[in-house]
């Protein structure tokens, strides 16, 4: 039976509200994701093919990712 925590890790990204400043607004519209805002954080919520290609465009976009 898979790790709950890395099945979680792969259908979610969790980055600090800051961290998306000027690229957060459109990944909704780009990608089929869904984005939580928390109290300190943002949650990306998909699928691991999503997850990765969102994973790749904040990278692209000077986003640090845990």
């Amino acid at each position: 039976m898979p790790d709950p925590s890395r099945l979680r890790d792969s259908t979610q990204i969790v980055l600090p509200r800051a961290a998306l400043d000027g690229v957060g607004e459109d990944l909704e519209a780009k990608f089929t994701v869904t984005v939580v805002e928390e109290s300190e954080n943002i949650r990306i919520i998909g699928s691991p093919v999503e997850i990765k290609e969102v994973n790749s465009y904040l990278s692209r976009h000077g986003v640090t990712l845990p």
